[in-house]
């Protein structure tokens, strides 16, 4: 098997460098309401980014599942998912496995979420965990517009590599960036950013006491701050360590633990008991 160098290195040795081949895709999906059911409205999908509709039991919401054909993301990779959930319409869109963000040769993978959710829609957006590997680079941006009467619930959750292969990251790049406005005006904005040795930096009290996975949980709703004491609850009842805090019609969790499982037993459980329904099929498979 031929090993590519890490090719910042390489040319700073003055070798030459193959040029490789990136992945690309877009996958876009609209959601209506119309005749009691949440039916498709728009879908168009092209390169690596692609979306299944599994089937769904009546009166249940639209459901789409995220699949990226390349088999996982690396650096120069380019994948945008745009979601529009119409008045009253409802969905859930989750991932088909977890997304993994593999070593790189050089460049920065770059991941582009874009939600839309109009008067009174409900949108659930769900993928499964992102798994780093070292030297792995990532750039997300998550952008949601949401109607002041519509729900948004959004879960997005790392682990630094994979503990049954006994993996150590040592070095990575992550850049997450979401921000939400409701009603036209900004509502929310967090930026997650770390550049080197993750362990070294998720070590400290004020980071992540040395988690490996971790996890955010934004819901926006009418009554978000009347959910936050079950929310509360849920996470009192986890195996990892988590927070909840809810102000002006949003409600914000933040999820630590030292195991990709250990963190998905306590993801599952909140976002369960936030929605009152449970997870999506592929979450078990």
């Amino acid at each position: 098997m031929t090993v590519l160098p890490f090719l910042p290195e390489a040319r700073a040795r003055g070798e030459a460098v193959p040029r490789l081949q990136r992945s690309a895709g877009l996958a876009s999906l609209g959601v209506r309401r119309e005749g009691g059911q949440d039916r498709l409205e728009t879908f168009f999908q092209s390169g690596a980014a692609k979306m299944r509709l599994p089937r769904v039991g009546a009166g249940e919401p639209l459901e789409a599942v995220l699949l990226n054909t390349a088999g996982g993301i690396t650096g120069g990779d380019h994948l945008r998912y745009e979601v529009r959930v119409g008045a009253v319409a409802r969905a859930i869109v989750t991932g088909q496995a977890a997304e993994r963000i593999y070593r790189r040769s050089d460049g920065i993978a770059t991941v582009e979420n874009h939600l839309a959710v109009a008067e009174r829609g409900e949108l659930a957006w769900l993928p499964q965990e992102t798994i780093l590997f070292d030297r792995s680079a990532l750039a997300r941006r998550l952008t949601a517009e949401v109607a002041p009467d519509a729900t948004l619930l959004m879960a997005e959750s790392f682990v630094l590599g994979r503990a049954a292969m006994d993996e150590t990251v040592r070095t990575a790049f992550v850049s997450e960036t979401w921000r939400i406005r409701r009603g036209g005006r900004l509502a929310f904005a967090d930026n997650l950013c770390f550049d080197g040795d993750p362990t070294a930096i998720l070590e400290g009290g004020a980071t992540a006491r040395g988690a490996r996975a971790f996890a955010t949980i934004v819901l926006v709703a009418p009554d978000a701050e009347a959910r936050l004491d079950a929310a509360r609850e849920a996470l009192s009842d986890g195996l990892g360590e988590g927070g909840a805090s809810a102000w002006n019609g949003m409600l914000v969790a933040r999820l630590i633990a030292p195991a990709g499982d250990v963190l998905r037993l306590d993801l599952v459980r909140l976002i369960e008991k936030l929605r009152g329904a449970p997870m999506p099929r592929v979450w078990h498979c």
